[in-house]
């Protein structure tokens, strides 16, 4: 599902996804978790926790998705105590950026086809 709102800041439309995408994240080089993600787009992406860490905190990612896996470091900015946050990639390599764009076609055309 395609989610967009006149009022929201967003540059990039977030793309809702289903149960089954997951991403393991770390920080510090110490901490990680593995976490659901509710939405992402190719600014960045929403994860569901229940422990989020502070705005400001740089993050990184692993995607294990049909596509390939897909690396990135990030940045957290919006946290929602208890829910997840909203972290912005901040680095990408050029494979993680292809199939990153792969997996938002997928999850696009999935949308559409349970909208039609």
């Amino acid at each position: 599902m395609l989610e967009t709102s006149p009022q929201s800041n967003r540059r990039f439309a977030r793309v809702a996804t289903p149960k089954g995408v997951w991403v393991a994240w770390q920080h510090d080089g110490k901490h990680h978790s593995v976490c659901r993600v509710c939405d992402l787009n190719t600014g960045g992406v929403f994860v569901a926790t229940p422990e989020p860490v502070g705005v400001g905190t740089a993050i990184s990612l692993l995607f294990s998705v049909p596509e390939g896996e897909i690396r990135a470091q990030a940045v957290v900015r919006n946290v929602e105590p208890g829910e997840g946050m909203g972290v912005q990639f901040t680095a990408l390599g050029g494979q993680d950026t292809e199939r990153l764009r792969k997996l938002l076609e997928r999850l696009l055309s999935r949308a559409t086809s349970a909208e039609a």
